[in-house]
């Protein structure tokens, strides 16, 4: 049953006419009548008696009214919270990461600016896993995000960088390149590596360093999908990681030590948004905070 339905059985049970009913719902009077025996006979039962006299409520159609009354009442103030939840995400901008940025405080300092601007607006953090690199970009969930390039698809995505830092190898204390001070890439070439999932695409290669390895694949020794199972992996010595340098505290809490690596290109973080909302002003104004705090404006 549509509420449609209900809005045309009240009219006419309040007219008693199916003409004036009609007229007041903006329908045609056949199309009005049509609908109300549809809901007859739906419900089995006849809810208005018409005959030479005139239309009058039966039985039936009497103990419906006060129900359909209600029924329409709670639905407009549903559709009443629908709309108000709608304008507060207009106000509310969500930002996805796949691991803190930390980086000298900077997502407070462009929360600041951000706010500065834009005192109504409300900002939500999100944490997504790897899997995602588009840290919830790709399905809608977030409106900006920190993520690390290149992302699969980029060219639905537009980004400002936020940091340039170069790759370093992540391995356990055991390992007996720990004890050197600097890492050539090409004494790693033949080592285990933990690995990005198969979703994150170029990104996955570029931890892998495939542009350094002139042709040759890499042993992947497992895959990691947080920070969490990274650490894990390492203190088994299940394998080797290259990590941004200002991702290295996060990995290095005990049995794991990260030393430079020569021969690779750095990493690029970056604040992504969709480009069919790049009008949008929070996102906008969002970009722009970053730009300024990490002095790129």
């Amino acid at each position: 049953m549509h509420g449609r339905d209900l809005r045309y059985f009240i009219a006419v049970a309040e007219e008693l006419h199916f003409t004036r009913a009609a007229e007041r719902l903006y329908v045609s009077q056949p199309a009005l009548s049509k609908q109300i025996r549809a809901l007859e006979r739906q419900l089995g039962v006849d809810l208005f008696r018409r005959d030479r006299h005139g239309v009058a409520l039966t039985a039936a159609g009497t103990a419906l009214l006060p129900h359909a009354r209600r029924v329409l009442v709670s639905w407009e103030e549903g559709a009443a919270a629908v709309e108000e939840a709608r304008r507060a995400q207009r106000t509310t901008l969500v930002v996805g990461m796949s691991t803190s940025p930390g980086r000298g405080g900077l997502l407070p300092a462009v929360r600041s600016r951000f706010t500065a601007a834009h005192p109504g607006a409300a900002i939500r953090l999100r944490q997504v896993n790897w899997e995602d690199p588009t840290a919830g970009l790709a399905d809608g969930s977030t409106d900006v995000a920190f993520v690390w390039l290149p992302l699969p698809g980029q060219e639905r995505y537009a980004w400002t960088v936020v940091a340039e830092e170069p790759r370093m190898v992540a391995l356990p204390d055991t390992h007996p390149l720990a004890a050197r001070t600097e890492i050539d890439f090409t004494d790693l070439l033949d080592e285990p590596f933990l690995a990005l999932p198969e979703s994150t695409g170029p990104l996955r290669d570029h931890f892998l360093a495939l542009d350094a390895r002139g042709g040759r694949p890499p042993r992947i020794a497992a895959e990691i999908a947080s920070t969490e199972e990274t650490y894990e992996a390492l203190v088994a010595g299940l394998g080797v990681c290259l990590v941004a340098t200002g991702n290295v505290p996060l990995l290095t809490l005990g049995g794991v030590t990260a030393r430079p690596v020569r021969g690779l290109t750095p990493s690029r973080y970056a604040l992504a948004w969709r480009r069919t909302d790049g009008d949008r002003p929070l996102v906008r104004a969002y970009a722009e905070a970053c730009r300024r705090v990490t002095g790129r404006a």
